[in-house]
């Protein structure tokens, strides 16, 4: 983690010295921008000197807000001023072979620019998100689970950022969709027990003939694991951990099976298992499995899973960076893919993690899934 604050500071020191300083405003509103832009880059490591985990910002809702804008104009001006520099250097060495000055403005338009889209970013990763509705073809779903319908919520992280009254709106927009199984794919919550305890309180409203089941995504390893697994079950919901349960419509199955998370293996607890977690299941049934993390996918498909829902990747949080998110996930970041016989569906997450609370052009989503006969 100290790495991670050490390059968090690196790049707001190059927005400071090579934008801010030379921005045409007046020095007290320079200093005044840089200050703003200081305090925002490092509220992860005053949340861990707080509260004890950068993971968990445990400041007033509006402070949270506010450092999250102040970290995303840092976040776009860094990309701006890079993609300045070199469209300089380009100019003054290849092309033009002589120093060039860009329009005093355009520093200006550029920190604007920055300030806009990270207000906008904010703005939509706290909204309750809309409901995305698909069709999926499973080859071999008996006829009794032909238009079955699950929604998936993922990543939820509830925390300061998404409180009791963003819960309980998320799950009557979920209950209204008359699902036949609701599925949370991990990352519930941000925050030990005691704090997230009146706020994860909604969860237990979740209706659905078929009930609700999650499992544990890598955040549950980082606020007292035990006892958000054991609490998940008094809200009425199903935990799978290297497990699967058979659904059945008469003499019609359909497994789901879930697995914990790749964090497991630094808290000496069960590392995600899918063949211990398909162990007993029907043989000729399809298999649909809840896998937090995608990067694994490619190891499940021969193990004859049909279906693998994920989240994590939030979908890559802003545009055009998507790729980069893929490539620190076995190159799945949004949307779905063929791997062999197997389809993953990874999804953009029902909210977002209140460390980096940004969305641009990359919506939340609460996803209906319906399934169909291949």
């Amino acid at each position: 983690m100290f790495l991670f604050h050490v390059v968090v500071g690196l790049a707001c020191l190059y927005v400071l010295l090579r934008h801010v300083r030379h921005l045409a405003w007046p020095r007290w509103a320079k200093i005044g921008f840089a200050v703003l832009l200081v305090i925002g880059s490092q509220h992860h490591l005053y949340a861990r000197i707080a509260f004890g985990s950068m993971f968990v910002p445990e400041f007033p809702q509006p402070i949270v807000v506010a450092v999250n804008v102040a970290f995303g104009v840092i976040f776009f001006l860094l990309w701006f001023q890079l993609a300045y520099d070199l469209i300089g250097l380009l100019l003054r060495w290849v092309i033009l072979r002589r120093k060039v000055h860009g329009p005093v403005v355009l520093r200006t338009v550029m920190s604007f620019a920055a300030i806009a889209l990270a207000c906008f970013g904010v703005a939509q990763s706290m909204r309750v998100p809309d409901v995305k509705e698909m069709d999926v073809t499973i080859r071999g779903l008996p006829d009794g689970f032909d238009g079955y319908r699950l929604v998936q919520l993922t990543d939820l992280h509830i925390s300061k950022l998404y409180e009791r009254p963003w819960v309980a709106e998320v799950v009557a927009k979920t209950n209204a969709l008359e699902p036949d199984l609701i599925v949370i794919t991990g990352d519930l919550i941000d925050g030990e027990l005691p704090l997230r305890y009146d706020d994860v309180q909604p969860l237990h409203d979740l209706k659905a003939p078929d009930g609700v089941i999650t499992i544990p995504g890598n955040h549950e390893y980082y606020f007292g694991y035990e006892n958000w697994m054991s609490h998940y079950g008094g809200l009425n919901m199903l935990t799978l951990e290297n497990d699967h349960i058979v659904l059945e419509r008469g003499s019609d199955q359909l497994t789901i099976a879930g697995v914990t998370d790749l964090r497991a293996d630094r808290t000496n607890r069960p590392e995600p298992d899918v063949a211990k977690a398909l162990e007993g299941s029907p043989e000729n049934a399809p298999v649909i499995l809840l896998d937090h993390q995608p990067k694994m996918a490619r190891d499940a498909e021969p193990l004859g899973v049909d279906l693998q829902l994920s989240g994590h990747t939030h979908g890559g949080m802003v545009a055009i960076f998507d790729n980069i998110v893929a490539l620190l996930n076995g190159g799945f970041v949004s949307g779905m893919y063929d791997i062999g016989d197997m389809q993953l569906y990874v999804n953009n997450g029902t909210a977002q993690w209140p460390g980096f609370a940004i969305r641009v052009g990359v919506p939340a989503e609460l996803t209906v899934i319906t399934l169909r006969k291949g």
